[in-house]
């Protein structure tokens, strides 16, 4: 480390001051080199103290001190101050946290000794903010002390005791009402109440230790005690079980480092909470393989399905329900209603693709493929839905009733992630355009699905639920087509012995089981039969209210 100092000529007695300097040995001295007096300016020269001035460290706030570790500090303080003391420079001078270097060991060193008779530009730049830690003697005198005045040391040591006590600023002058030149008047003026620092510390502070520092900065330097008292003093007060403060710094590292293992365990362990929360929530958002592959960062490409079953539905004249209702009455509806949707999906194979206002968009056979099993998970979970919307309240409407329409359709469909902000897992293709036509044409409180729907869900699970043909309808974008009503699951309970022998054949041995078990299926497909006649007027009368 190096200082400059403006160029002039030394003494033949300065000369050897310098000498003797550079043979001051002492843990708590700061090692004065030399001093380069060939160029422009002057040039000393000292050992480096890597972690800075006390000041500095102080000033920065980010290094927390135990009352130990203060303490040590205060007293390597004295140390160096007693050291000097007894030297042939008798006093220090200059004494202030600025000059309190701070090595790797955390070990504190005076600095900036000795060097009182160089003129440096930097000193009257800076000296009245210097008086902040000159005794009141001095401010009314000269600014550089006399080698007889070491009870100003004495009062310098002090200020800087209160700065590593209350770990802020000499004076705390920064959060002072006063301004550093009014504090420096009110010093030098003395007399009535003196000025001094306010020393609020923490409880675990030796009051002992608190009584040596005002005496320390005592008005009448004769009322100082010496630097031999202050440091037999200080050694009275070292704890017994600690000395050394290298190993109390170890002590709270290894302390540090278990709170900190135990704080990074306690946070993986919120982080982990939270990563399940949000994976829950983003697998509600779209489908767990889409989320993976998404989180490893790899492309979701659009896969084709060759059979699957859409379902839609819809609140009947929800736009009236909703004119008699707040905006806020009709988010809780909306969300009441959706929510018990949701908590009957979570129970079956079926997945959720979205709810845009009052409709609700389903599919089953995707992502994860299910055979021929998505028509029957959701003829269950459209029941499931009309049974629950039988007993659905309004809070604030109790005599309306909400009524579902719901349409199905089943065939092939493309599915894939569509955008990058938001990201959806949307589905393609005439299948899911259909399922919603049957939705649209279809009536309150009734399940309308498709042919290929019907087909599908007679010939895998014959006979188990109550069907019934709805004709021809015209529906819009597809011209006529035949449709189907599911009206429940079927009640009727027969045994192999009264059920037709060309429908065993139908059911696989291991979906039949024992054949005198019991089931329950369908009416025979003739007592489903409606009057030609009487079906055609009911289409041209049904076509007439669509038109």
């Amino acid at each position: 480390m190096t200082t400059k100092h403006q160029s002039q000529e030394l003494t033949r007695q300065e000369m050897d001051n310098l000498v003797k300097m550079r043979k001051l040995d002492h843990d708590n001295v700061h090692k004065f080199i030399g001093m380069s007096i060939d160029g422009p300016r002057l040039i000393g020269v000292w050992k480096l103290c890597s972690r800075g001035s006390l000041q500095d460290i102080i000033c920065r706030g980010n290094f927390s001190m135990d009352y130990f570790f203060m303490f040590c500090m205060i007293r390597d303080i004295a140390e160096g101050v007693k050291y000097l003391h007894h030297s042939f420079l008798r006093v220090h001078g200059n004494l202030r946290s600025a000059t309190c270097l701070v090595n790797d060991s955390w070990q504190v060193k005076l600095a900036d000794y000795g060097l009182d008779f160089i003129e440096a530009q930097e000193q009257k730049m800076l000296a009245k903010k210097r008086l902040l830690w000159a005794a009141p003697e001095v401010m009314r005198g000269s600014l550089k002390p006399s080698i007889t005045d070491s009870p100003a040391d004495v009062y310098s040591f002090a200020i800087i005791a209160s700065e590593i006590l209350t770990k802020k600023e000499a004076w705390n002058i920064s959060e002072r009402k006063e301004g550093y030149e009014e504090v420096i008047y009110l010093v030098k003026k003395g007399g009535g109440e003196i000025l001094r620092p306010d020393l609020s510390v923490d409880r675990d502070v030796n009051q002992t230790l608190l009584a040596l520092v005002k005496d320390c900065w005592a008005e009448n330097p004769n009322d100082r005690p010496v630097a031999d008292e202050i440091c037999k003093l200080i050694t009275e007060l070292t704890p017994k079980t600690k000395n050394n403060l290298m190993d109390h710094v170890f002590k709270m590292l290894e302390d540090y480092t278990f709170t900190l293992e135990v704080e990074v365990e306690e946070r993986t362990k919120e982080l982990t909470v939270e990563k399940k929360k949000s994976d829950i929530l983003l697998g509600k958002m779209l489908p767990r393989q889409v989320t993976e592959r998404l989180k490893a960062g790899q492309a979701v490409e659009p896969e084709g399905f060759d059979s699957v079953t859409v379902f839609f539905s819809d609140i009947v004249k929800f736009t009236d329900l909703a004119t008699k209702c707040s905006p806020f009455q009709t988010v809780n509806i909306l969300n009441d209603l959706f929510s018990n949707f949701d908590a009957i999906i979570e129970k079956t194979d079926v997945y959720k693709v979205e709810s845009i206002g009052d409709g609700y968009l389903c599919v089953s056979g995707l992502p994860i493929r299910n055979g021929f099993a998505h028509i029957k998970n959701l003829v269950d979970m459209a029941l499931q839905f009309m049974e629950f919307t039988s007993h659905f309240k309004i809070p604030h409407l109790p005599t309306e009733q909400v009524q579902l329409r719901i349409g199905m359709n089943s065939g092939p469909c493309v599915a894939g992630v569509v955008g990058l902000s938001m990201p959806r897992y949307c589905l393609f293709g005439d299948t899911v355009n259909t399922a919603s036509r049957m939705e649209s044409n279809g009536k309150p409180s009734m399940i309308h699905i498709s042919e290929c729907a019907h087909t599908l869900l007679t010939k895998c699970y014959p006979y188990q639920y109550e069907t019934s043909s709805r004709g021809e309808v015209i529906i819009k974008g597809k011209g006529v087509m035949e449709t189907f009503w599911v009206h429940d699951r079927s009640t009727i309970v027969t045994t192999n012995k009264n059920w037709r022998s060309e429908n065993l054949e139908k059911i696989s041995e291991a979906d039949s089981g024992d054949k005198n078990t019991m089931r329950s299926v369908s009416p025979y497909i003739e007592n489903l039969t409606v009057d030609e006649n009487k079906r055609r007027r009911e289409l041209i009368k049904e076509s007439m209210e669509y038109l």
